[in-house]
């Protein structure tokens, strides 16, 4: 069952995120309008690496630890882990080990590392996320994948009060990925639109597929991240901007400011030698690409 729970999850996910970022459907409609078809290569969230008190739970870990546990009741298991010292992030890559018989896509959760911060900005985290609410893993006796599915879906939303507009501000100098999380919590960051499934001679590439992109008013990174010789290329729309909740610092009451929400990736796969000597698909993560896919939700100047 623990497969298409997570398909059905998927499906609820990409339903949610779609809905929010606009350029995920204009991808779609282009894939299918030029014949073609629509996969998935991974899903990116985010998190914090933290300790919090949480009641008679004891200390819960609102990073990759908080996360793992679902990926874990899904089936999947941590494939891979990347290293980001300059900007206080680590991740791991998670495959499923039935991901070609069921379509699953990878994924790919990263954290921040609180404690490396400065400590006036460890404390506004701290503050901020100190009402964490956890959701509970779902019994599966007697239960089916589609209804197990909904109720983990309000796992991947923020599970804290909304954070004060000033409180976002001083982290976001500090780290725009902590703002970021602060204001959406384990919300998709992003889906990835799979080239090498696309299978539309329209679209043989990511160079195409970015370009056909770009011509219909979509905002597209400037470069494409990768190579050939690694086995994996990738770039990115802009991430979209919405009105976002958080508490007015005089009155404490919500109010509605703009920020960055997700951006839609797509990825190409290329074959390469592994350590045998025998050639695969590529099938994992390049740390420098992801480090330049994270700056993609950097508030930009209005």
């Amino acid at each position: 069952m623990k497969p298409e729970i997570a398909h059905y999850l998927w499906q609820l996910l990409w339903q949610e995120y779609s809905n929010r970022v606009s350029y995920a459907r204009t991808y779609q409609q282009m894939i299918t309008d030029g014949g073609g078809t629509i996969a998935n290569d991974h899903i990116a969230l985010r998190s914090l690496r933290l300790d919090i008190d949480n009641g008679p739970q004891g200390k819960v870990n609102l990073g990759i630890e908080y996360l793992d546990a679902i990926a874990h009741f899904l089936g999947y298991t941590a494939a891979g882990e990347y290293f980001f010292p300059d900007t206080h992030l680590y991740a791991r890559h998670y495959r499923h080990p039935q991901q070609e018989e069921w379509d699953l896509p990878k994924l790919f959760i990263s954290e921040l590392i609180v404690e490396e911060l400065p400590q006036t900005t460890q404390e506004l985290i701290q503050e901020t996320v100190s009402s964490f609410t956890p959701t509970q893993l779902p019994h599966t006796e007697n239960a089916i994948a589609p209804d197990i599915a909904q109720q983990l879906q309000p796992i991947f939303t923020r599970p804290w009060q909304p954070p004060r507009h000033s409180v976002v501000e001083q982290v976001n100098k500090v780290t725009q990925y902590g703002a970021w999380v602060l204001l959406h919590g384990y919300a998709v960051n992003h889906f990835t639109g799979y080239v090498n499934r696309q299978q539309t001679p329209q679209y043989p590439d990511i160079e195409a597929t970015a370009s056909g992109l770009a011509n219909l008013g979509i905002p597209m990174k400037a470069k494409i991240e990768g190579s050939v010789s690694v086995g994996l290329r990738q770039t990115a729309t802009h991430a979209v901007k919405e009105m976002v909740t958080v508490l007015d610092d005089a009155t404490g009451k919500e109010i509605q400011i703009p920020w960055t929400y997700a951006y839609y990736e797509i990825a190409q796969r290329y074959m390469v030698k592994n350590q045998a000597g025998k050639e695969e698909l590529f099938d994992a993560f390049l740390g420098r690409s992801a480090q330049q896919l994270f700056e993609m939700t950097r508030l930009s100047p209005s």
